[in-house]
């Protein structure tokens, strides 16, 4: 199975207030009786797209997409107060309880990834089975390859581009220095720094260079809730203790799962989808060769819709 399955439309939309600051875009599509999946966006920060439907098929599944706090259609746009990980899965319970969800799939990329984990070690008996792709778990190490110069000697064009929106005597420091400028009072610095740190993602993201995905990125309201919200989660390591998510991946045990994962991704590096698939016995993985970190590109998608299909055929045989 290659080809996304055809577009469609939402059955059911809602705005779902998690709190007293924070209301979450929720959306239902495809089988209202189907199997239940929460598809995680990226990021953290990017929102959700109708790309995320179709990678499901929508007369055996369920398919639930949210934009997280802060993002997407959510409100207040590009907020960082009450944003943390241990908030987003919180507010994934809301929602299940809110659609009268049991169990679910729970599927997703890149940071939606870590999300999923930070979930279903959270919540493993909420879970029916997961499918991950590009792979990230937050990491010190993980975040210092995409700030601190390691994916830049592979993309050194675009790393001086990135390197150089910030003033020589900040640049010891790139993720403290554009989190300064996202934060701070200054309109145009801020829209200025967001372009530039989702262009720099951007570039990293596919194996080939890809128009569409750049200007995607580097629409102005995507890319200041992803570039605010990127940061301020990485400089505060994700909010997650170093190697918390492999230390418990042992909870889960017993959940099916599949992880998909570019060999040449240059945003998440497949050594990480290979250590999660070490410590969780159940998953299967699968590299997919000629192939970055995008959900779009041909080997990465494939393997998505084929993964969600070899799992709804699991769960229902039992």
């Amino acid at each position: 199975m290659s080809s996304l399955f055809p577009a469609l439309q939402p059955y059911s939309t809602r705005m779902l207030e998690v709190d007293d600051r924070h209301s979450l875009y929720v959306e239902e599509s495809g089988n209202p009786d189907g199997l239940p999946v929460v598809f995680l966006h990226g990021g953290p920060g990017g929102g959700s797209s109708p790309f995320m439907r179709r990678l499901f098929d929508p007369q055996v599944y369920r398919i639930v997409l949210f934009d997280q706090r802060g993002c997407g259609q959510s409100r207040p746009h590009a907020e960082l107060t009450d944003n943390t990980t241990a908030h987003l899965v919180a507010d994934m319970e809301q929602i299940r309880a809110a659609l009268g969800i049991d169990k679910w799939v729970v599927a997703g990329g890149s940071w939606g990834s870590t999300l999923a984990l930070a979930y279903a070690v959270a919540h493993p008996q909420q879970v029916s089975g997961l499918i991950l792709r590009g792979i990230f778990l937050g990491g010190r190490a993980e975040i210092d390859w995409l700030y601190g110069g390691g994916a830049g000697a592979f993309f050194p064009e675009h790393w001086a581009a990135f390197r150089d929106e910030i003033p020589a005597d900040a640049q010891d420091n790139l993720l403290q220095a554009y989190h300064r400028r996202l934060v701070g009072d200054n309109e145009i610095g801020r829209l200025r720094a967001a372009k530039a740190w989702s262009l720099w993602e951007g570039h990293l993201s596919t194996l080939l260079p890809s128009q569409s995905l750049l200007s995607s990125f580097t629409e102005p309201h995507k890319a200041l809730s992803m570039a605010r919200i990127e940061t301020d989660y990485f400089v505060n390591d994700c909010y997650l203790a170093e190697g918390e998510l492999l230390q418990k991946a042992s909870r889960l045990a017993g959940i099916p799962g599949y992880i998909v994962h570019g060999r040449y991704d240059m945003v998440c590096r497949v050594q990480a989808a290979y250590a999660l698939h070490q410590a969780w016995p159940d998953s299967q993985l699968f590299v997919v060769q000629a192939a970055g970190h995008s959900a779009s590109e041909p080997g990465i998608t494939a393997a998505l819709l084929d993964s969600a299909h070899q799992l709804a055929r699991r769960l229902k045989a039992g």
